[in-house]
């Protein structure tokens, strides 16, 4: 099959517009064709903006969690009866898997997706500070890597009409043409905090004025036609199929996603491979609807210490998560699941079903993991490895549990022996996120598990 041709928003580092543009370009485009939006990495935040903008769930290409191979079957899925894509990258272009192995270097970074979609990267460059330096800047990036290709440039924050010029000048006598040149402007960026960006959940109203603002902002200032002429993709091959991973259930289980402002970290394929494997999937969101009859319960990531009085004050949905618990049904709890099950979350009551506490700290643990499961769950058999990613600011007062056992094993950076998450024999809760595309029979195990409740 011929796979749609997209463009890759990258940038020479974090904090240089990427997002907005990207973003902004996703939205414009919407209103001209249908869109495809993509997030490289593990990033739960920006595809959700992606998503309003493009009026299509926003996916994630991450070839560390998925694999290398997956990249194009999953590209091919989630662009599928779109006319365009536009891939937004993460942090700089070459920036990817910190990692002790040459052969891994680089890995999961945006030059690496873009170079296996043969996908044209459009440079973002901040010239807030510069003028000629901007065409060095640009020639580094384009002579860096032979497989990733510097297709265009996009000048953001520039300031006089001068400084502009010269900053086009400078970078296109690199042969790399300038396809838009944005001015410093206010208010067209979403606010952030101690994870990045406020989620698109939590923004409501205001983030679709944020998006509609972004793709304003490109239609002024970005040579739209000039990005579609340079929107190529390489990839050839079959897409991504969720009924081809798993084997549905006949007894099709209802199973609860908890979502809203509060647990909005969750990947598309999720539901989708849910569904493949015969679940009947019903979201709810906690701090607005009680918890629909269902035999499973998953209770994805996100941000519940910035809701905690809300979500603590929920004692109706509290309780129906307790019954679900005592009656056996299973558990899926990723990070921001997992402290909701705890007993207390900065002194704020929770569910109560791990016999710890949580509270925000000061240390981020952020990083992909090889882990393997030490025991049998509802998820996982006892040995199977995966790579996940972990990503919080919040810490356990103990990280063992009466009537649990640790869910995950792996060597730290330092080569220590790590134990992590809570098991038992209906639940699964831990920190470490996990693309579901990349581990497609533990949905299907999951489900079987809720079957077992029908």
């Amino acid at each position: 099959m011929v796979s749609v041709p997209g463009v890759c928003i990258a940038a020479t580092a974090s904090g240089t517009g990427k997002t907005t543009i990207a973003t902004g370009l996703m939205g414009a485009l919407a209103r001209r064709m249908r869109v495809a939006p993509f997030k490289v990495g593990p990033d739960y935040i920006d595809p959700g903006y992606h998503g309003l903008a493009a009026q299509r769930v926003g996916r994630n290409l991450d070839s560390v969690m998925c694999s290398r191979e997956r990249i194009g079957p999953l590209y091919a899925h989630g662009s599928a009866g779109c006319d365009i894509a536009v891939m937004e990258g993460v942090m700089g272009l070459f920036d990817g898997r910190i990692t002790d192995s040459p052969d891994d270097a680089g890995a999961g970074s945006t030059a690496e997706i873009a170079a296996l979609l043969g996908m044209p990267v459009i440079l973002v460059v901040d010239v807030r500070g510069m003028s000629q330096s901007a065409g060095a800047i640009v020639r580094g990036f384009a002579t860096h890597h032979p497989e990733v290709r510097i297709a265009g440039a996009i000048i953001n924050k520039a300031g006089t009409d001068r400084h502009a010029e010269v900053c086009r000048r400078a970078i296109e006598n690199t042969g790399v043409p300038v396809v838009g040149i944005i001015p410093r402007i206010d208010k067209v960026e979403v606010p952030s905090r101690h994870l990045g960006l406020v989620t698109a959940a939590e923004q409501g109203g205001a983030a679709v004025d944020a998006v509609a603002r972004m793709a304003d902002m490109i239609e002024s200032y970005v040579d739209i036609d000039a990005v579609l002429d340079l929107a190529t993709c390489h990839y050839d091959g079959p897409a991504w199929d969720p009924t081809a991973e798993v084997e549905p259930v006949a007894a099709a289980p209802r199973i609860a996603l908890a979502s809203g402002p509060v647990f909005s970290f969750a990947y598309a394929e999720h539901t989708e491979l849910l569904g493949a494997a015969g679940a009947q999937v019903v979201e709810f969101d906690p701090l607005h609807e009680e918890l629909p009859e269902c035999e499973g319960l998953i209770i994805p990531g996100g941000f519940p210490e910035e809701h905690v009085e809300e979500l603590a004050a929920r004692r109706s949905v509290t309780a129906a998560v307790q019954e679900h618990i005592a009656a056996g049904k299973p558990v899926h709890a990723e990070c921001a699941g997992l402290l909701w099950l705890l007993k207390t979350l900065d002194a704020h009551p929770m569910v109560g079903a791990i016999g710890t506490h949580g509270a925000m700290g000061r240390r981020l643990k952020l990083g992909y993991r090889e882990a393997v499961a030490l025991e049998p769950s509802v998820l996982y058999d006892a040995g199977q490895r995966v790579t996940g990613h972990e990503f919080h600011h919040t810490a356990l007062a103990e990280e063992t549990a009466t009537g649990f056992q640790p869910a995950w094993g792996w060597r730290g950076w330092d080569g220590a022996a790590v134990a992590e998450g809570f098991i038992s024999d209906t639940i699964h809760a831990s920190y470490l996120h996990v693309h579901p595309a990349s581990v497609p029979q533990s949905i299907a195990h999951f489900v079987r598990a809720a079957a077992a409740h029908r």
